[in-house]
C-alpha cells in the first residue's frame, strides 16, 4: 500500500479544470481524495472508501481535507470496493482474434494463416452488423452453414454482450505499479481500455484508464479458462486517476475517445497501437445496463469497455506475432483522461496482494472511521 507518485505530466491537459476522484496512501492508511481546481482534498472524514464517496454523492471538496500539491502523494488505484468487472469481443477486431486464439487452440505460431482465412471470410461482414439485430441473426445462420461459428461470434453480435469479473476487490493496482502476466505464459498481451465508475443503482459517474492484461495461450486453448487468462495477481490496471462527469466532461466524451498505447521493451522494441471509442460495437451505457442486468452491487461496480487493440506484429520470431517480454513499459493514453503507466513483470514476481476486505475494515476502525453498528431492533 505504498502508492506511486503521479507526475503532472500524466494527467490530463486540463486537469485543473476538471474534477478527479483517486485515492492516496497516508501514514495512517488509504483514503479517498477529490481533486477540484487543481487541488487535492483528503474526504477520508466524510466519506472512509471511495465507494462510500460515490454513494453519498460527495463531489464536492468544499469540507475535505486540503492536501499537498499532487504531485507529491502517493497514489493508489482510484477504486477499492467495486466490483472489477469487463465486457468482451466489443469491437470486431477483438471478435476476430478471439476466435483466432480458439482455432488455434492458443499456439501463437497457427495464428497468421487464420487470421488472414478469417479476415478474408468475415471481416467487412461482422464490422457492419448490430449486435442482436435481424442482420446480426442471419450472418450467424450463414456462419453455422458454413461452419465458421464461434462461442466468440455469439457475444459479438448476438444480443448477449460477454461480461465477466476481472479481478477481486482491491486488487488492481495503479499507475506506476507492475502489471503481471503468468509466469507460465508465453503469449499475452495488454489490453488498453477505458473504465466506467458506476455506482450502486447502475449510473456511470465517471471514467478512467484499464489494462485488462490478457493471457491468449490460456484462453485460447479453452474459454474455460478464462478466469486463468484474466484474473491473476497485479494483471489489472486501472487509474490513474476516475475523471468524474460534469458538464466538461460526459458520456459522449467516452463514446468519442480516442485512447493509444505504447510498448516499449528493454530490448529496445517499440510498439505503437490505437483505439477509437467510436468503433465500439455495443454502447457504453447498454453495456452497464447488461453488467448490472438483474444483480446488485452495493458498493457499485466498474466496467472494462473492451479494446480495439490486438497486436499481431512479430515481436522475435516471423509468425510468432507479439507476447510480453519482462520489463515492459507499456503507457495508456486518452487525452481526458491521462496517462496510465507500468511495468510487466510476471505475477509470481510482483509485489503479493495482501491488503483486502478485512484490513480495509480493521484500518478504517483503527482510525475511527467507521459508524458504530446500531443495535438490531428487539424482535
Amino acid at each position: 500500500m505504498d502508492g506511486q507518485i503521479i507526475d503532472i505530466s500524466l494527467l490530463p491537459e486540463d486537469w485543473r479544470e476538471g474534477r478527479f476522484l483517486g485515492r492516496v496512501a497516508t501514514p495512517e492508511g488509504p483514503s479517498p481524495v477529490l481533486i477540484e481546481q487543481g487541488q487535492a482534498y483528503d474526504m477520508a472524514a466524510l466519506a472512509p472508501t471511495v465507494s462510500a464517496l460515490v454513494e453519498a454523492r460527495l463531489f464536492t471538496a468544499e469540507k475535505g481535507r486540503p492536501l499537498g500539491p499532487v504531485e507529491t502523494l502517493r497514489w493508489l488505484s482510484p477504486i477499492d470496493l467495486q466490483v472489477v468487472k469487463a465486457a468482451g469481443v466489443t469491437f470486431a477486431v477483438s471478435a476476430l482474434e478471439r476466435v483466432i486464439e480458439e482455432r488455434a487452440r492458443g499456439d501463437s505460431g497457427a495464428a497468421a494463416s487464420l487470421r488472414a482465412r478469417l479476415e478474408e471470410r468475415i471481416g467487412g461482414s461482422i464490422r457492419s452488423v448490430v449486435p442482436g439485430s435481424a442482420e446480426a441473426a442471419a450472418l450467424k445462420a450463414a456462419l453455422i452453414d458454413d461452419g465458421m461459428w464461434s462461442q466468440y461470434l455469439e457475444v459479438a453480435i448476438g444480443p448477449d454482450a460477454e461480461i465477466f469479473t476481472k479481478a477481486p476487490v482491491l486488487a488492481t493496482v495503479g499507475g506506476g505499479a507492475a502489471i503481471g502476466v503468468r509466469s507460465d505464459s508465453g503469449w499475452n498481451n495488454p489490453e488498453p481500455e477505458v473504465v466506467l465508475l458506476v455506482d450502486s443503482r447502475g449510473e456511470a459517474v465517471g471514467a478512467t484508464l484499464g489494462n485488462d492484461v490478457n493471457l491468449r495461450d490460456f484462453e485460447g486453448r479453452s474459454a474455460l479458462l478464462l478466469s486463468k487468462a484474466k484474473d491473476n495477481n497485479a494483471s489489472c490496471a486501472v487509474g490513474p486517476l476516475v475523471r468524474l462527469f460534469d458538464q466538461g466532461f460526459t458520456i459522449d466524451d467516452v463514446r468519442q475517445a480516442e485512447v493509444d498505447m505504447l510498448i516499449e521493451g528493454e530490448d529496445g522494441y517499440r510498439l505503437d497501437g490505437h483505439s477509437s471509442m467510436n468503433q465500439i460495437s455495443r454502447d457504453p451505457l447498454e453495456l452497464v445496463r447488461q453488467a448490472l442486468s438483474e444483480h446488485h452491487y452495493p458498493d457499485g461496480f466498474v466496467l472494462f469497455l473492451g479494446t480495439l487493440f490486438a497486436p499481431t506484429d512479430d515481436r522475435d520470431e516471423p509468425g510468432r506475432g507479439f507476447t510480453h517480454k519482462e520489463g515492459d513499459r507499456v503507457t495508456i493514453a486518452s487525452a481526458r483522461l491521462g496517462r496510465l503507466v507500468n511495468r510487466v513483470t510476471t505475477s509470481k514476481a510482483a509485489p503479493a496482494w495482501t491488503f483486502g476486505v478485512g484490513a480495509l475494515m480493521r484500518n478504517l476502525a483503527e482510525r475511527g472511521l467507521l459508524a458504530p453498528a446500531r443495535a438490531a431492533p428487539l424482535a
